[in-house]
């Protein structure tokens, strides 16, 4: 998608340091944290929303947190950490590809 800020970011044209990167997805800090460890996980497969699942994708997010477990140490997770996916607007979804949010570093509120 060829106004994507996500799908830049993948493709390399806007940097962003990647903590983590396979053929599936990367990870990068959020650049407006909501905690002490705030990160993206992107699947490199462009689509926004959950009702927009397909066998391939749903096997691409089975990856995604297959892989955020195995990584969680790394990352500096090892205590816990809050994973968020918004969707829509009213969801809080700002930008139409979608993503994880992981964060943690901290403990978090209650909400």
């Amino acid at each position: 998608m060829e106004n994507c800020i996500f799908c830049k970011i993948i493709a390399g044209d806007i940097p962003s340091p990647r903590l983590y990167e396979d053929d599936k997805m990367i990870v990068i800090r959020d650049i407006e944290p909501k905690a002490k460890l705030h990160y993206l996980c992107i699947p490199k497969t462009h689509f926004a929303l959950l009702t927009e699942m397909d066998a391939d994708r749903s096997e691409i997010l089975k990856h995604c947190f297959t892989k955020i477990a195995e990584i969680k140490d790394q990352l500096g997770l090892q205590d816990g950490y809050r994973i968020i996916i918004n969707q829509g607007e009213n969801g809080g979804q700002t930008v139409h590809h979608l993503h994880i949010h992981l964060l943690g570093g901290e403990k978090l509120a209650d909400f």
